[in-house]
C-alpha cells in the first residue's frame, strides 16, 4: 500500500508560511538544495528543473502523485503554472472535496508514494491518513503563521527514522506513524 508523506519546511516555532503565505525568510544553502533534489527530485516544479541543472525528464524517485491544498496551489497558479508538477498526477483538494476520501482511493492504487505538498489545514485534514512526515526544521522563529498541522488536538506518537543536517543548521528529520 501506498504512504502518504507530509515533506514541508517548517520554522521552529511550528509555522509552514508567514500569516500571508510568506517563505522567502527561510535560509537557503546548496548542499541542502543539492541533496534533497537527489532524493526528491519530483518535489523540483516542473518549470523550475532546467533552471537548477535537471533535466525535464529526471524520473520520479519516491513519489508519482502530489496533492495540495488550494493555498500551496494558487502561488504558481499566480505565476501562470496551472500545472506546477505536471511530471507527477496532480490533484488540487480542499475542505469541500473530500480529500480523505481521495488519498484512501489513491493508496490502494499502485505505485510510488504520495506526496502531500501542504497546507497545514490539508494537512490536519489528512492527519490520520499521514504515514511520514519529513520536516525540513529551519532555524527560524516566524512568531505567527500557516501552522505545519491544524486541526483536533490528537496526540499521535512518530518514530524518527533518520536525520540530517545541513551547513545552514536546517535539519531534515524523517518520522514514521508509530
Amino acid at each position: 500500500m501506498r504512504k502518504l508523506v507530509y515533506y514541508v519546511a517548517v520554522t521552529l516555532d511550528g509555522y509552514i508560511a508567514g500569516p500571508n503565505g510568506e517563505y522567502d525568510f527561510y535560509p537557503i544553502c546548496d548542499d541542502m538544495a543539492a541533496a534533497m533534489s537527489a532524493r526528491y527530485p519530483e518535489a523540483v516544479p516542473t518549470a523550475l528543473r532546467e533552471q537548477v541543472g535537471m533535466p525535464a525528464d529526471t524520473p520520479n524517485k519516491e513519489w508519482d502523485t502530489v496533492i495540495m491544498g488550494r493555498g500551496a496551489y494558487e502561488p504558481g497558479l499566480s505565476l501562470g503554472l496551472a500545472s506546477p508538477y505536471s511530471h507527477m498526477q496532480q490533484y488540487v483538494v480542499s475542505r469541500t472535496l473530500a480529500p480523505v476520501e481521495l488519498v484512501r482511493k489513491l493508496k490502494a492504487e499502485e505505485g510510488l508514494d504520495i506526496w502531500l505538498c501542504g497546507g497545514g489545514n490539508i494537512a490536519g485534514q489528512l492527519f490520520a491518513e499521514i504515514d511520514r512526515l519529513i520536516f525540513k526544521s529551519y532555524p527560524v522563529i516566524a512568531g505567527d503563521g500557516i501552522p505545519a498541522l491544524s486541526g483536533n488536538f490528537v496526540p499521535t506518537r512518530f518514530d524518527v527514522t533518520a536525520r540530517e543536517e545541513f551547513s545552514n543548521g536546517t535539519q531534515v528529520t524523517w518520522f514514521d506513524r508509530r
